[in-house]
Formats: structure tokens, sequence, C-alpha cells
């Protein structure tokens, strides 16, 4: 019996175990603890507060009561799909799938894996046209000093295509077997609070306001509202090991000069087993040509699970909810790859152009 709750757990948790079995092998390859950044306790810092939030808001029965008020409209696929790719441009790929995928599962769309799946190819193909897109794009802007314009007109060939093919593919007609229709959920005043929180913290996203805002919630949570902080704290720990083994990775890996044509494919590819941000920083400290970094690392979002860190999110959440993620990971993988073949046929058609 004992032997199969182990069975069970590592079967259901293997993204934990994947990842703490790539950190503790790399470590001992390399005789090294990995070192932890500012940028990746920030980010862990960031997921935490979200989680809290979006914890409370559910709590409250504010997202039921949004999903029941989006039930009723129509195109309802379309338009979660576009609030996410919007949502993606201004406060990056992560926290709009932190925002928008727990009120999608909410909903009935009848299909929630191809649906949440569309959400996360359009966060990370649409916001990889903004500079505060997605991490990986914030490091590049600053760390080539690059402008607005410069930024936007090399990559929104790939960007603005892809994005309009999700919203394309999101008109898919999905039956919805709606027997009864639900009565309005009541929310507590509760909610308000937690809507505020929200607001100031994504203020704290687009640097309004300094990061310990955000211990504000935490603070709340602790003392008048514990059932918030019941959250998925093994995602947690999935980016914390994630973050360690890639700074292995990274310490394995030595490059010597290369082409933008490479530059492009080993971002890209590379993208697959270690994501798109640190596959950036890596590259970025031995090449001056940042337009096929830029696209590489885009491109390598799509792809497989841990191509992007924002897929992790989409992915958790879908276990959380449900269980069992064969159905997710199939579907997933094959659009997925689908627009990483397609992202990679782009460039080489497109690049006599961008590299100019």
């Amino acid at each position: 019996m004992l032997k199969q709750r182990v069975i069970r757990k590592l079967i259901e948790e293997w993204t934990l175990f994947a990842v703490l079995a790539g950190w503790i092998l790399t470590s001992i390859l390399l005789r090294r603890f990995p070192e932890y950044e500012y940028t990746d306790l920030k980010v862990i810092y960031t997921l935490l507060v979200f989680l809290v939030i979006v914890k409370g808001l559910e709590n409250s029965g504010y997202l039921k009561h949004l999903a029941f008020k989006a039930e009723k409209g129509r195109f309802l696929i379309p338009k979660l799909v576009a609030m996410t790719a919007v949502l993606s441009m201004i406060v990056t790929n992560d926290i709009a799938l932190l925002t928008m995928v727990p009120f999608t599962l909410a909903i009935d769309t009848g299909n929630p894996v191809f649906v949440i799946t569309m959400e996360t190819i359009a966060a990370n193909v649409a916001s990889s046209i903004s500079p505060v897109g997605n991490p990986q794009n914030i490091f590049i802007y600053h760390h080539y000093n690059l402008g607005f314009l410069d930024f936007v007109s090399s990559i929104y060939l790939f960007s603005v295509p892809l994005t309009a093919a999700v919203l394309i593919l999101s008109f898919r007609k999905i039956s919805r077997k709606i027997e009864k229709r639900r009565s309005d959920i009541k929310f507590g005043k509760r909610a308000y609070l937690y809507l505020f929180f929200l607001i100031l913290f994504m203020m704290v996203i687009l640097r309004v306001l300094p990061i310990w805002v955000g211990v504000i919630p935490l603070i709340y949570a602790a003392l008048f509202d514990r059932n918030s902080l019941k959250i998925d704290y093994i995602f947690l720990m999935i980016f914390a090991l994630f973050f360690g083994f890639t700074d292995n990775i990274s310490h394995m890996i030595r490059i010597d000069h290369l082409g933008c044509d490479e530059v492009f494919l080993y971002s890209s590819l590379s993208s697959q087993i270690m994501s798109n941000v640190p596959s950036a920083l890596l590259f970025a400290d031995f090449i001056s040509e940042w337009k096929p970094l830029l696209w590489g690392v885009s491109v390598g979002g799509t792809g497989t699970l841990f191509a992007s860190l924002a897929n992790l999110i989409t992915y958790r959440f879908y276990h959380m909810k449900f269980g069992k993620t064969r159905d997710f990971l199939l579907q997933f993988h094959f659009y997925n790859i689908c627009f990483f073949i397609a992202g990679i046929a782009m460039y080489f058609v497109i690049s006599p152009i961008i590299l100019k």
C-alpha cells in the first residue's frame, strides 16, 4: 500500500522529481551548489504573492462570479485568449497566466485543455513584442541598451502573425454541455480587498511601486485569512530547483564564436530543456548580435513544457484542478510543437530582412 502511494506520488509530481534529479545530478558532477541571484528570488517572491492573491479571490467567490458573467457572452474562448495576449504585453506572460488560467478553469469552456493551451501560446508569442512582456525580453532590452522601436521592429514579424494564428484557432467550435444556467455566485466583501491587492501588486510589476509592497497581502492573509495561504508550495519548489538546475547547466556549457543562425538555433533548442530565460542569460555573455538571440528565445518559448516558465504555471494549475494530466500534455505539446516549428521556419524566411 505504501509502495503504491509512493509510485502514485512520483507520477503525480513528476515535474518536481525530474527537476530535483537534474539539480542533484548537475551539482554532483560540478561539485558545487547552484547560485541563486536576486532576480531568481524576485520571481519566486512574485509568484508567491500572486498565488496568495488569486487564492483569496477564489475563496471569496469572485472568480466564480466573473466566470458566470463571462459565460453569458458570445465568443467566450477568443475573448479569453485575447485578454491573455494583451495582458502578457503589459505585465509579463507569467503574470498574465497566473491571472487568466484560474479564471478560465472556473468557466465551462467545453474543452479546458484546448483553451488554456491557446492562452499559454498566446501569452508566450504576444509578450515577445514588448520589452516588458517577459523576463528574457527585459534582460535583452537592458543588456544591449536597446531603443523601444528597434526592439519592436525586430520581433513584430514573429509576434503579430503567430498571435493572430492563435486567435484564429481559438474560434474553433467547441460543444458546451450546459443543461441548466446556474445562478450568479455572490462574493464576499473580502473580494474587494484582494482586488485592491491585485491592482497594488500589478503596479509593483510595472515598477510604479517598490517591491516590498507585496508583503502587505501576505501579512493580511497570515493575520486574517489563513485559507489564502493554502497555495501550491510544490509549484514554488519546482521554480526554486529549476533556477538552480539551469545555473548548473550554464556552468557546464562553454560557447565559442557563433554565427547568427547558430545563435538562433542553439538558443531556441536549449530553451526546450532549460527554458528561454536562462538561455537568454547564457548566450548573451558570448554574443553581440541580439536580434537572432531575441528570436531564438521567443520561438523557444513554444515547444516543450519546460521551454518557458509560463508553461509550468499553466501545467500546475491544470494539475491542481483535475489531477490527471495525460490529455493536457498530449494536446499542449501538439499545438506548441507546431508553433515551435512554424517559428523556426519564419526565422529562416524573414532573417534576411531582420538581420540587415
